[in-house]
């Protein structure tokens, strides 16, 4: 079922770069993580902007609820003050201005052909959110063959993630969530790109994984 949908958005090439923002899709990104994050056995912590332009606002607000929540699932727990929290989460996002793209239309096998390294969906423990998998194809970011041309906006979403220890201010976890997308809303892309840096949280230290979460189930 979920290869015949793709096969048909990539049969109407034209229409689907008209509606691909508002339908649902696959979404891809790539994370980077640094880390030397001690096991969770209750450390407390607080979410804090590390944009001065972010701080305060509801739409931060918003989004720190979703990143102490992906904590709480592991064992962390949630301080409302930072002065007796144990770990500061430091959260930055935003998205550039976007770049255009020319692509070839016509048809491309997207699971098959090149670039493709799927594995499959999967889940993790202490991980609550939608089905992922690893690597990624998307023939509207990456090329779909033949010689008919079109030209579209890509926009590039980023999401960093620091936490430190707030007795001594050491770092121990550093991450980075990008993603290309053709939509440029923030309430689109930063609860995706919270979602990806939190599969297989904390990760392994020095990797950079591509990571392929689910759409969201309608309820």
């Amino acid at each position: 079922m979920a290869l015949a949908r793709r096969l048909t958005v990539l049969l109407v090439p034209a229409l689907a770069l008209v509606a691909l923002s508002g339908c649902a899709s696959n979404f891809n990104a790539n994370v980077s993580r640094f880390q030397q994050l001690p096991a969770p056995q209750g450390q407390s912590f607080t979410v804090v902007a590390d944009d001065p332009r972010l701080a305060g606002g509801l739409e931060f607000a918003q989004y720190a609820q979703v990143v102490a929540a992906r904590l709480g699932n592991l064992g962390y727990r949630p301080s409302a003050d930072p002065a007796t929290a144990d770990l500061i989460v430091r959260l930055r996002y935003d998205v550039d201005q976007g770049r255009e793209k020319v692509r070839s239309t016509g048809f491309s096998d997207p699971f098959y052909g090149p670039g493709w390294y799927g594995r499959g969906w999967g889940r993790y423990p202490g991980y609550y959110g939608r089905p992922y998998g690893w690597g990624f194809y998307d023939p509207f970011l990456f090329g779909g063959g033949y010689n008919d041309v079109e030209s579209y906006t890509v926009y590039t979403g980023m999401l960093e993630m620091r936490i430190d220890k707030a007795g001594s201010g050491q770092r121990v976890f550093e991450g980075k969530a990008e993603a290309q997308s053709l939509s440029n809303r923030l309430t689109y892309l930063v609860p995706n790109l919270i979602d990806a840096m939190f599969v297989d949280f904390p990760g392994h230290s020095g990797e950079t994984v591509k990571i392929t979460l689910a759409p969201e189930k309608k309820k």
